[in-house]
């Protein structure tokens, strides 16, 4: 999108009243608390309840120590992964995580998380733009963003299908043995 600039600028972009800047260290734990606050409604009131007890314990019982370990890794230039955060003026109000693959040409987004008081202001619209001309900007030529197909994740189906992304219907299946 024109306007934007690579996210190792050293000026960050302004939107109206929000700022989207490059990851620095002390977004960490804030980064890592933001995710786990926007996916504990998946794991806890819809995997949860709809896989039962056991299959969460085994595919998401760690749920929370997986977040931490992952949001800690997610931004490493030298392995061409990469993340943004926004700001508001009371606060971050979400961050995108990406990775490119300049061989392949293709780029990836890992994670998007807007926080609850932040979400409808088209925060993860500007995110995902941002990670977008960043990609491009890097040599990718498509970009693969994933989500579920539960309730949870409607918003963001519709957020991908309005950036003009295509889904893919693809179904996971879990059974008690």
């Amino acid at each position: 999108m024109p306007g934007f600039r690579p996210v190792s600028s050293p000026q960050p972009e302004r939107h109206t009243s929000m700022l989207i800047r490059a990851f620095a260290q002390h977004d960490l734990a804030p980064l890592t608390e933001l995710t786990i606050e926007t996916f504990r409604p998946f794991y806890e009131d819809s995997f949860r309840p709809l896989m039962g007890d056991a299959i969460f314990a085994i595919q998401h019982g760690n749920w929370r120590d997986d977040y931490r370990k992952q949001v800690a890794e997610l931004h490493a230039p030298e392995r061409h992964t990469y993340v943004a955060v926004a700001e508001a003026e009371d606060g971050i109000a979400g961050y995108v995580a990406w990775s490119v693959d300049p061989v392949g040409r293709k780029g990836s987004v890992t994670i998007l998380a807007v926080s609850a008081k932040h979400r409808r202001h088209r925060v993860g619209t500007a995110l995902c733009e941002h990670a977008f001309e960043e990609m491009r900007a890097l040599g990718a030529e498509v970009v693969e963003i994933g989500t579920g197909g539960d309730p949870f994740h409607a918003p963001a189906r519709a957020l991908y299908e309005r950036l003009g992304c295509t889904p893919l219907p693809v179904m996971v299946y879990f059974r008690r043995l």
